[in-house]
């Protein structure tokens, strides 16, 4: 029977601890991960609060308060946010600032993708493959905890990272600077051998359960597959991204 690792308790040092902390952080513009809110919370500051988080795109989380007392704290009134570790980048920044290098961009986008430990290894195979940023939306992916920074060797702290609040706006964002976005989809007709990966693009990658979400499917310019021998379901989602990310790295490179 396996033995998996429990995820650390974050330490104290990581949290912003009570209403009125998380708001001066929020106002300050300070990166937090996401918020923990008790589910039973109220009041004109947790509408403000919520508010505010919303501008900013940090997710909010409503979890009983045995998750809040979990973290071995007092005083937290409810409410507490973890820090960033990882410091989020504006997408149409990074955009500007690859192309004003000269080089064609290689983005890579995660959806649904809630694994912690493979969200690590992806991160680690796209800094080693050239990958520009990786876009992750504010809801429905895994934090990018220490646990998660461990698994990568550190390349989430290495690699740009942009939180988006909807994957289809940061879709439409790409397309609007002539960046083309392939899906990988185990049905598609094309292979990743077929593809051009030279051009600006960008690759999404969905989660082994439920896929590509099939809204963002729709608007994707190419779906791209991995050829197979056999006729087994799919590969894990981070070995699945690093095939297709040194296909990319093989073309760019010759």
């Amino acid at each position: 029977m396996k033995n998996f690792r429990q995820p650390q308790r974050p330490k104290k040092n990581s949290l912003v601890i009570g209403r009125t902390a998380v708001m001066d952080a929020l106002r300050e513009g300070r990166q937090l991960d996401r918020i923990y809110l008790d589910t039973m919370a109220q009041g004109n500051d947790i509408r403000e609060l919520k508010q505010l988080a919303t501008q900013q795109g940090v997710p909010v989380n409503y979890v009983p308060v045995a998750k809040l007392n979990g973290f071995n704290i007092t005083g937290h009134e409810g409410c507490v946010a973890l820090i960033a570790r990882v410091q989020y980048q504006n997408l149409q920044d990074v955009i500007s600032f690859v192309m004003e290098s000269g080089e064609a961009p290689l983005f890579l986008i995660l959806d649904g993708i809630t694994d912690i430990r493979n969200i690590g290894g992806i991160a680690r195979t796209a800094h080693c493959t050239g990958v520009h940023a990786i876009i992750i939306p504010d809801k429905g992916v895994g934090a990018l905890n220490e646990d998660a920074i461990l698994t990568s060797a550190g390349a989430l702290e290495k690699i740009p990272v942009c939180r988006v609040n909807s994957l289809m706006k940061a879709v439409d964002e790409l397309h609007l600077n002539g960046i083309l976005v392939f899906a990988s989809e185990m049905t598609a007709e094309k292979t990743i051998s077929e593809m051009d990966f030279t051009v600006p693009c960008a690759i999404v990658m969905g989660s082994e359960e439920k896929g590509i979400y099939p809204a963002l499917m729709k608007i994707c310019d190419e779906k791209i597959k991995i050829p197979m021998k056999s006729g087994f379901e799919s590969l894990n989602v981070s070995v699945a991204t690093g095939i297709i990310l040194y296909e990319a790295m093989k073309q760019r490179l010759a």
